[in-house]
């Protein structure tokens, strides 16, 4: 069934359409003249037209839909005529898609992919080979928030044109790579033997990165096994379960801050541990005991803020969402560094040698290049 306006009317400071399968749509008047076709360079594709200059009062001063089945606006100001295609009124319609009940895209998981590990995992040839590989890694970053790629070369470096087959790198004060290796005086503990709790990486900046992409070159030491928590399932249980910690920990800004030595920067941000979208989604994950710093706030709810944190903590480490598997050489352990939190047990450096390189990604890149490949409209 083609889909076609079957009449429209003006009501206020806008037109009512009714379409043939018995929908209804509004059009504000600013909000059509603004999206006119011509209001956009035909090459660059931005819009050119500067709404500021008309005034607040525009309003048709004819409008049908004309011979050629576009509804045709002539303006009350400005000598201007408009031509919209039925099928983009449509597809643009925000009284329609306003209605639509939100599905959110993220598939949440929990320790039962200890036993499906295989399912978020792909070979590095198959990534390189072809678009159909790229893209499956792609769609399990960007629904499960994890993927393992398998079988990557081991030399230094070699992850990158991996990684080049999506998009620009992010590069931050850690270099790229950046050395996941056991240092002496060490500027983060991830330079270190110790065990690492599950966490976020650069969660005082305003903008963390995206996505991560930690390749596994050597890991012949005893110990350092990883483990990867969704922290976006585990946001979920609180808000089915425990809706006052919930909302406690979207409400509170932490404060997080920088205390790399090396650095001659200050570097601290605040955000709640939980945010979410206009859609009420989930947005970002921020949890880093390590580099918590001190909170500021307000003495009267200090006691709840705690006892939120603290709950939320040790569900990110309750074996019932976590999963925990070894890296071997070859792996790129990719991840969604604003949902998934990740960690390590202690390892023994005197047993073998163990060696990653680092990067990070933003999550624009990801989701813009699957919906290039994909061809979606964002």
């Amino acid at each position: 069934m083609t889909i076609n306006i079957s009449k429209i009317s003006q009501n206020g400071s806008g037109l009512d359409v009714e379409w043939n399968d018995g929908e209804k749509s509004n059009f504000n008047f600013m909000w059509l003249r603004d999206n006119c076709p011509t209001a956009r360079d035909k090459d660059s594709r931005h819009r050119m037209f500067n709404l500021l200059e008309v005034s607040t009062n525009i309003a048709a001063k004819q409008f049908k839909i004309n011979t050629e089945g576009k509804l045709e606006i002539e303006w009350n100001e400005g000598n201007h005529t408009s031509y919209y295609d039925q099928k983009w009124l449509r597809e643009n319609c925000y009284t329609i898609n306003n209605k639509k009940k939100y599905i959110s895209p993220y598939v949440l998981w929990d320790n039962s992919l200890n036993s499906k590990l295989s399912t978020i995992q792909i070979e590095h040839d198959e990534i390189m080979d072809s678009d159909k590989g790229l893209i499956k890694w792609l769609e399990l970053l960007h629904y499960y928030g994890i993927a393992i790629v398998k079988k990557a070369p081991i030399e230094k470096k070699s992850a990158l044109p991996v990684l080049n087959r999506i998009g620009s790198i992010r590069e931050t004060f850690f270099k790229t790579p950046f050395e996941v290796i056991n240092i002496p005086k060490p500027n983060n503990s991830a330079y270190t033997a110790h065990a690492l709790r599950n966490h976020m990486d650069l969660p005082w900046f305003e903008n963390p990165p995206g996505y991560q992409f930690l390749h596994c070159l050597i890991n012949k030491a005893e110990g350092g096994n990883s483990s990867a928590v969704d922290a976006f399932a585990v946001a979920d249980y609180l808000r089915k379960n425990e809706k006052e910690i919930f909302e406690t920990l979207v409400k509170v800004p932490l404060k997080f801050r920088d205390k790399d030595y090396t650095q001659k920067l200050h570097r601290s941000f605040y955000a709640p541990a939980i945010s979410l979208t206009k859609d009420s989604d989930y947005n970002d994950i921020r949890f880093s005991v390590a580099t918590m710093d001190a909170l500021d706030c307000h003495p009267d709810i200090m006691d709840k803020v705690y006892k939120a944190h603290h709950r939320f903590g040790n569900l990110l480490h309750d074996d019932k969402f976590q999963i925990k598997f070894r890296l071997e050489p070859g792996d790129i352990f990719s991840f969604n560094n604003r949902r998934l939190l990740h960690g390590r047990t202690e390892f023994d450096p005197n047993s073998g040698h163990r060696h990653l390189q680092g990067y990070y990604m933003d999550r624009d890149e990801i989701i813009g290049r699957l919906n290039y490949l994909k061809k979606i409209k964002p």
